[in-house]
């Protein structure tokens, strides 16, 4: 396998909604560049970047993959991405590696939810993209025709502005759609459906000439704004020659200035031979890129004190052979018999196989042994990767996803992107106690893959919950589970950790008075219980004098007082904010003791709920939801059907519309499911615990029979 040089390289994800095709268009580019002797399909999992279990099985791509593509003297490597909205974190997580964005568009169906998502995420990262309106052999653009295509070519400009426009355009024949003319060399390219993707030059067809010279004289037109000697050469010569408008389309892409437009079908392989070269000529190399900031430690000088801390500062690193040896981790696979498989991007320096560097972040030495690039699942080893390329090794013992490497120092670290916090959890239960003792093994090598599922174990309700981005989420985790490590499961909706309270003042005696053949139990204590403001919990006053109960008996009071706030009163949940005063008791010289105390606090105390006006209170959630203005309203009018408070709503700058309500928690369990439904997939929220509120009556009383009712069957 040949060692590219940075100038060599190209990367690019691919990016857009659910059904866009884009593991079908890696497959159609890998054929087209000879690297499969077949184009792969995703109904038989023969795609390459199509290949975990999951995948095949569901017939939808939920993690990134990575291929590669030799092709006329460059390697362009390729980041396959999901495109379901609640896989879209990793999506997101694809651009941090690659220089330039592919955003692939279904032209039967055009900008979809995720589309929009994906190109705001670009954005933000100043990003180039490059549009891709594939699947243009589909029955209904062939049917509509021209209008049919520019009618979502004018949908993007709408949205994202004038600077989308094509650089090629599509033609059409009796049988449909059969190649591309390209705009800035005006030479056509026609194609053998279902072959091997390598078009051939032809004329121009007579009947779309006229308008092909008005797209070209557009295009060039476009390229030349905001460029003087641009423009000057233009009005001189009313267009700018073919290799002048190549660099500066090349340049403007690069700056964000221009979004090119370009026609495929990567299911029959039209065009994606002229998309390999679009990307070898127009997508920035990695040496091309604007310096990265990172954060540089430098170590303590100070008078050589021990105690004197690093240095954090923000440098500039160039991604260049030259520089010191960077590595970034931006993916985790772990494979049943491989092991843990970490992708990374070589972000300066030059790596050599079975080099041993150091990983900052965990602060020990890897060895990366048997360097590899990725073609799908398959591993591919080199003898070198150069400054900007992706690899892959296998078997490091402490790097994850989001770790930085490279040579020791020179300690520089990368943000890792940023995880959206899970949208929905579910209780896990394992079936059998073989299922037991794997799942946690299991779940947390999951975990090293898919950095936003949660696997943690609710104190209050003593079960174990799994939280991801949404039920089809959740279901391929558990699926997962049984098909790699042989663990089955349970999932059922979480339990709500309510709570009780009291709302009046009291006092109540507690006795507890035991005589036995031997020594007796005595113990006797006064309490008076109070409310507290919320989220006070339990404040324990000892308001005892002249020796009542003894110094050392005390504490056993208090223990009995929070064992039985532990166990609860109305439902068993736990009680909190009270205050709790010991006010009087007695003892006994020889049948008293801690235990006799604990006892008689546990008796004071219940005796105090009965009187004390006990309440139940349900955690409510400070929410957060994104949505498309013409969904807020439908949004808001659910959340008030939860029992939700709307706090305010304000435009969001990429657009859309920012809701924030504090919904209680019970109202929320299956939203994400729901917010899908009501915003067409184009919504998102995120959630945290705010505060503690009273439960309605109502509904209290149901919750509090429902609690009730299994422990009368038990006792029963």
């Amino acid at each position: 396998m040949k060692c590219y040089a940075g100038s060599e390289l190209r990367n690019v994800a691919l990016v857009g909604h659910a059904h866009s095709g884009k593991t079908t268009l890696v497959a159609a580019m890998l054929q087209a560049a000879h690297m499969t002797l077949v184009q792969g399909r995703v109904e038989d999992g023969s795609a390459v970047t199509a290949y975990d279990e999951e995948d095949v099985a569901r017939h939808t791509t939920m993690a990134n993959a990575v291929a590669f593509a030799e092709w006329s003297g460059v390697k362009v490597n390729l980041v396959d991405t999901p495109g379901f909205h609640m896989f879209v974190h990793e999506a997101r997580a694809a651009l941090l590696p690659v220089e330039a964005a592919v955003v692939v568009v279904n032209a039967a169906a055009g900008v979809e939810s995720v589309t929009e998502r994906v190109w705001r995420y670009a954005g933000e990262m100043d990003m180039p993209r490059m549009l891709v309106l594939n699947q243009m052999d589909h029955a209904k653009v062939v049917a509509a025709g021209r209008e049919g295509w520019e009618r979502v070519l004018e949908s993007m400009r709408v949205r994202w502005g004038r600077q989308v426009v094509p650089v090629q355009w599509p033609i059409f024949d009796a049988a449909g759609f059969r190649g591309v003319v390209d705009l800035v060399t005006m030479e056509a390219f026609v194609y053998r459906p279902d072959s091997d993707g390598v078009g051939s030059i032809a004329a121009i067809p007579a009947d779309l000439r006229a308008e092909v010279q008005a797209a070209h004289e557009a295009l060039v037109e476009l390229v030349a704004e905001g460029k003087d000697e641009l423009m000057e050469e233009f009005f001189a010569e009313s267009t700018i020659p073919e290799q002048h408008l190549i660099s500066a389309l090349h340049e403007a892409i690069r700056e964000d200035r221009i979004f090119p437009v370009l026609f495929v079908s990567g299911l029959r392989n039209i065009g994606t031979d002229h998309l390999l070269d679009f990307v070898k000529v127009y997508a920035p190399c990695p040496v091309e890129r604007q310096p990265i900031a990172v954060r540089a430690v430098q170590p303590a000088r100070a008078n050589g004190s021990a105690e004197a801390e690093d240095q954090v500062e923000m440098v500039m690193r160039r991604m260049e052979d030259g520089e010191p040896l960077a590595l970034y981790v931006y993916k985790t696979m772990v494979d049943p018999f491989a092991g843990r498989i970490s992708f990374f991007k070589v972000v300066s320096g030059s790596l050599k196989n079975d080099a041993t560097v150091q990983s900052f972040s965990r602060g020990e030495l890897e060895r990366m042994a048997h360097l590899s690039i990725m073609q799908g699942r398959k591993p591919v080893e080199v003898t070198e990767l150069h400054a900007g390329d992706l690899g892959v090794v296998a078997k490091l013992r402490v790097t994850l996803t989001g770790d930085t490497l490279g040579a020791r120092g020179h300690e520089i670290f990368l943000e890792p992107m940023s995880v959206p916090e899970p949208a929905m959890t579910y209780a896990i239960e394992p079936r059998t106690r073989n299922d037991e003792d794997k799942l946690a093994p299991a779940l947390h090598k999951l975990m090293e893959e898919d950095p936003m599922v949660r696997f943690y174990r609710d104190a209050q309700t003593n079960e174990f919950l799994v939280a991801g981005a949404g039920q089809p989420h959740i279901e391929s985790l558990v699926s997962r589970l049984k098909r790699r490590y042989h663990a089955e499961v349970t999932l059922k909706a979480p339990k709500v950790p309510y709570r009780e309270t009291i709302r009046g003042r009291v006092e109540a005696q507690g006795r507890h008075k035991k005589q036995t053949g031997g020594h007796g139990q005595f113990g006797d204590c006064t309490l008076r219980l109070e409310p507290l403001v919320r989220g006070s919990g339990i404040e324990f006053v000892n308001q005892i004098f002249g020796g009542a109960i003894p110094r050392q008996y005390i504490p056993a009071v208090e223990r009995g007082v929070q064992e039985s706030a532990m166990r609860g009163y109305l439902a068993g949940y736990p009680v909190t904010d009270f205050r709790v005063t010991l006010l009087d008791g007695s003892f006994h010289d020889v049948d008293s003791s801690e235990m006799a105390f604990k006892m008689a606090g546990r008796l004071a105390f219940r005796k105090c709920m009965e009187s004390a006006k006990p309440a139940l209170l349900e955690p409510v959630m400070r929410v957060e939801i994104e949505t498309p203005d013409e969904f807020a309203g439908a949004v808001m009018s659910d959340l008030n059907g939860r029992r939700g408070r709307v706090q305010g709503m304000e435009r969001m700058d990429g657009g859309g519309t920012l809701v924030r309500a504090e919904v209680p928690l019970a109202e929320m369990l299956s939203y994400g499911t729901t917010l899908t439904s009501i915003t067409q997939g184009r919504g998102s929220h995120r959630m945290e615990m705010d505060h503690y509120d009273l439960v309605p009556q109502a509904l209290a009383e149901k919750i509090i029979a429902s609690a009730r009712r299994p422990l009368e069957e038990y006792d029963a």
